[in-house]
């Protein structure tokens, strides 16, 4: 089981953000890991999983599972085939957990809704399965009932990833016996808490030391560097950021996602002087 701080991580591109960038994974990969974080989440909101096709995400947690650090797979897709066949292929390839999302844009009741988690939760065999609760991305949430009814189900449900803001809406999560992942970098030490297993942050696939350092010795205030990214389009402000630290991942992001216009860079480039 994987605990601790976890990076959302990006997934590199090439080509505009038309195809996978696949001689960038293995030094990002090892960036991370050289920050002492404990594993990452692919292809998640962070990674622009759902933005790739089928194929690009075989692929690509492909590549993130070579590389040394423990990986959940997001395998949250429209429909329950493409979830379930994702999540067989990601147990299949040595991933350390699944983890799936509540489809977004129809608003499934309860009904539904567990039995497309039961059905992911089933593909991925004994690979720790893991609910990712984000109302603001699949336009509802996970309640508590189809949480209760799916650890009946689902012998492999082992925890859950919960961004939801503000900690009020955590708080219900942090269930007994349950790993719960906090996203929300300003809510993880209240998580840790409250008994969170730790953290899985956007904000570790650019600055991973500093969430290490919050998530292991409950040191340091991330804030500020959040909120700096949070000026720009997330995942191409990530990447910029990641390149200017050195690390070979280029700025593409998949459409409809944008990349930084030339202002926004002097910004973020001043920003990150004064830091």
């Amino acid at each position: 089981m994987v605990r601790g701080a976890l990076a959302a991580a990006v997934t590199p591109l090439r080509d505009d953000g038309a195809a996978l960038d696949e001689d960038a994974f293995a030094p990002y990969l090892d960036f991370l890991a050289a920050a002492g974080l404990d594993g990452i989440l692919g292809l998640g909101t962070t990674g622009e999983g759902i933005l790739l096709s089928a194929a690009e995400r075989r692929r690509a947690a492909e590549l993130f599972l070579e590389g040394p650090l423990p990986v959940i797979v997001h395998c949250g897709a429209q429909t329950t085939a493409d979830t379930c066949a994702l999540a067989a292929d990601a147990a299949a390839g040595g991933a350390a957990g699944v983890a799936v999302i509540a489809p977004p844009y129809f608003a499934l009741d309860d009904e539904a809704l567990l039995e497309h988690l039961a059905a992911a939760a089933q593909a991925a065999g004994e690979v720790p399965f893991y609910v990712y609760e984000f109302k603001a991305r699949s336009g509802y949430a996970v309640s508590l009932a189809v949480l209760g009814r799916l650890r009946e189900r689902a012998p492999n449900f082992a925890g859950l990833k919960v961004s939801d803001k503000p900690f009020d809406a955590v708080e219900p999560y942090l269930l007994d016996g349950l790993d719960v992942f906090v996203g929300a970098e300003e809510l993880v030490l209240a998580g840790i808490g409250r008994g969170a297993a730790g953290a899985v942050s956007g904000l570790a696939s650019v600055f991973p030391h500093e969430v290490v350092a919050l998530v292991r010795d409950r040191d340091g205030d991330v804030g500020a560097l959040r909120r700096g990214l949070d000026r720009f389009p997330f995942q191409a402000a990530a990447k910029y950021v990641l390149g200017r630290r050195g690390v070979p991942v280029r700025e593409d992001v998949r459409r409809p996602l944008r990349t930084l216009r030339d202002d926004e860079k002097r910004e973020l480039d001043a920003w990150l002087e004064s830091s």
